[in-house]
């Protein structure tokens, strides 16, 4: 005999062993069932019982033999039962969980060093190229991308509105420094003045409406993206928590534990009973299916579509080009915008000053125009893309999640003896199938993922 033909023949006698389990004997002591009762429910418990009993009081676990249980045990374990499928839905979706909070935080984080690093390019333009006017900027630069992470991250403001703030704020500097040349006016309200004239006298061009364009277009993608991942937390929280009826409840209750009253501690229910009894506990998430199916195939065209313009990394990175070429702009058409701006303002004496420079480290100035090439395998696009081909693997999640539980938590594996309500039965293996040359294709049908999710009738 090969060794191959011995392994068979082993897995045979087991399955054979298995099956020939026959229904359950009366339980003579009750010392193991009050054991387990004292152990699942913490510390012991006065009067439970020493010996099986008629049980007349009992509402679900309602024997045909002697049993091990009382009214208030029934009632402790009806409790339990509710727990346990509490907690077992709970590791369910713990992976899923894990899944999508584990990615907001980590999207929220590298939104975060995303703004901090468009925010230093901003700076270092100024620093680098337009020293006079560094340390006044600062505060608009700091003050935008502050306004781009509030809005990012859900804050109810108007990206236009701090987008139009920042260049009011910029052309006064311009005006002074670049128009004007080592001239400040010092008069707050000739300042305000010239501030206020940024939307008549259009400065820079056409180029602040497509700052706007362009972070409109990028930044609300990202900021729906980030509420529809913590919404999608929300939803999985929502159904971790089973609103049990009582139906469902005693259901449970004769599935899970009305067999210990009999003494068969290491029973489980039979699959088609365990599927039955679960599918009917959990009919109101099957009903959100359709709807998580629609919401991950909602992120995907999302995730798409934030390429281009909308690629919120590539607009933020590239606004200091913007900047640059606004200033440009203005400076180019100095002499016209000063006419204008002395129409509106009026002229005022005005004294030279020395405008204070911006104080930047040299290493720093001198690689600061320089934007480091992305690795392509860290840009957000292609986090959000692996974070996307995982989410796909969960939007059947909802309507198999009874299966789920039955197949790997609750049920017997297929074969075994198991509990259907009221007794242990025989293995649904028909006897026929135990032939020598049948047991190789047997095991691979009772391991393939099909069948054990198939429920079956019990006989």
């Amino acid at each position: 005999m090969d060794a191959q033909t011995w392994r068979a023949g082993c897995c045979c006698l087991l399955l054979l062993a298995l099956a020939g389990a026959t229904r359950s004997e009366g339980v003579q002591s009750c010392e193991e069932v009050r054991k387990l009762f004292q152990w699942r429910l913490v510390g012991a418990v006065k009067g439970l019982p020493d010996s099986p009993r008629a049980g007349p009081d009992l509402q679900v676990c309602i024997p045909k033999k002697p049993t091990c249980c009382t009214r208030k045990m029934e009632e402790r374990y009806q409790i339990a039962a509710r727990h346990d499928m509490q907690q077992v839905l709970q590791t369910s979706s713990s992976t899923l969980k894990f899944l999508i909070s584990r990615n907001a935080a980590a999207f929220q984080e590298a939104l975060e060093t995303l703004i901090r690093q468009a925010e230093n390019y901003t700076s270092i333009l100024f620093c680098n190229t337009y020293r006079n006017m560094a340390l006044e900027a600062a505060a608009s630069v700091q003050e935008l991308f502050t306004d781009v992470g509030l809005y990012l991250f859900g804050a109810d403001i108007n990206p236009e509105e701090f987008i139009n703030r920042f260049f009011d704020s910029l052309f006064p500097l311009v005006y002074n420094h670049l128009i004007n040349p080592g001239m400040t006016d010092s008069s707050l309200e000739y300042s305000e003045c010239i501030r206020t004239a940024r939307r008549d006298v259009s400065p820079f061009g056409n180029i602040p409406k497509r700052v706007m364009g362009q972070m409109g277009r990028s930044l609300l993608p990202s900021r729906t993206f980030l509420q529809a991942l913590n919404l999608g937390i929300e939803v999985i929280n929502t159904t971790d928590h089973l609103h049990v009826s009582k139906e469902c409840s005693r259901a449970l209750l004769r599935m899970q534990y009305c067999p210990l009253c009999q003494g068969l501690t290491l029973s489980k229910p039979c699959m088609g009973y365990c599927l039955n009894v679960v599918r009917g506990c959990l009919a109101h998430t099957v009903e959100l299916n359709p709807h998580w199916h629609a919401y991950i195939r909602s992120l995907e065209e999302l995730s798409d579509a934030m390429h281009g313009t909308y690629d919120v990394e590539h607009v933020l990175l590239n606004f200091h080009v913007l900047v640059n070429d606004a200033v440009m702009q203005a400076h180019l058409n100095g002499q016209k915008l000063s006419e204008q701006v002395n129409k509106i303002c009026g002229r005022l004496i005005r004294t030279p000053t020395q405008s204070p420079r911006c104080s930047f480290d040299g290493s720093k100035e001198k690689h600061g125009m320089k934007i480091s090439a992305r690795n392509d395998e860290e840009t957000l696009a292609n986090r959000r893309k692996e974070f996307i081909n995982s989410l796909r693997l969960y939007r059947t999640f909802y309507g198999g999640l009874a299966d789920e539980l039955c197949v790997n938590e609750l049920a017997a594996a297929d074969g075994l003896p198991c509990w259907n309500g009221e007794d242990i039965v025989k293995s649904l293996i028909s006897p026929s199938l135990y032939h020598p040359a049948s047991c190789r294709p047997l095991l691979s049908a009772l391991f393939d993922s099909t069948l054990l999710r198939t429920p079956y009738t019990l006989p």
